[in-house]
């Protein structure tokens, strides 16, 4: 299958005094940096601070808005119109452009109940997209791979990215396990690195039900806020390069 591979990773998650994730060791490691935009994390002093690291280490940044949830985390699923999605999105977007040396960025991708909702509802999908047309239509947008949202952003002449996971099980349709569901989050660095490197070459995965489904993709996604993630992003980036995948930028993808 795949002979390259971006290697992603959500940070600036920390806010105010509140210290999240593993971000300067996991950084060595990545090719592409989300980097949160305020609505769920982050805010301006760790979005300068995640920007220049991510500048400092070479690796490319990328917008991860979210619904305006601190409280949540992003994670609950808010009842907001397309219009309201859209504004959110151009309004993060151009946030943290604003603090890049270029004022651009290579990708979006969206965070946690946006992400999940825009998998399977047109609507959103279509708000997102046009956030990201509207700023920069060079940016990819990041979605899960083999999702109704791949198409979309295709047809709406967007340049997509599809999107895997290290360290997310997966449904037997190829979304992810809701993390309210035990098992939906992978601690074990072996079990990551094993199933990544399968997803990655072969194309395949397994899901949470044992099923054997076909997945493709152009970007692998670390949680830099899981536990042992600087483990598993060290080990992601040694083993997919002794397996004889090219570790890149997006950018240099699709």
């Amino acid at each position: 299958m795949a002979n390259r591979i971006d290697f992603n990773c959500d940070m600036g998650e920390s806010y105010g005094m509140h210290k999240m994730g593993y971000d300067e060791d996991v950084i060595k490691h990545i090719t592409s940096a989300n980097v949160a935009c305020g609505f769920h994390a982050g805010d301006p002093m760790w979005m300068r601070h995640t920007v220049r690291l991510a500048e400092e280490q070479g690796v490319a940044i990328g917008a991860h808005p979210s619904y305006p949830d601190l409280n949540g985390f992003g994670r609950r699923d808010l009842s907001v119109t397309p219009e309201e999605a859209k504004n959110d999105v151009v309004y993060q977007i151009g946030a943290l452009a604003a603090f890049t040396e270029s004022k651009k960025l290579q990708h979006v991708k969206p965070h946690g109940a946006m992400y999940n909702k825009a998998v399977n509802d047109e609507p959103l999908a279509r708000a997102i997209c046009e956030a990201v047309l509207e700023v920069d239509s060079d940016m990819i947008i990041l979605a899960l791979a083999g999702s109704r949202w791949i198409d979309i952003a295709r047809d709406m002449g967007l340049r997509v990215a599809q999107e895997i996971f290290a360290d997310r099980a997966l449904n037997p349709d190829g979304t992810l396990v809701s993390r309210s569901q035990p098992g939906s989050v992978i601690h074990d660095v072996e079990d990551v690195l094993e199933r990544s490197i399968r997803m990655v070459t072969e194309g395949k995965a397994t899901a949470i039900t044992g099923e054997v489904i076909e997945v493709r993709a152009d970007s692998l996604c670390l949680h830099g806020d899981t536990p042992g993630a600087v483990d598993m992003a060290r080990a992601l980036r040694q083993g997919l390069t002794q397996a004889g995948v090219e570790i890149t930028p997006v950018g240099q993808i699709v």
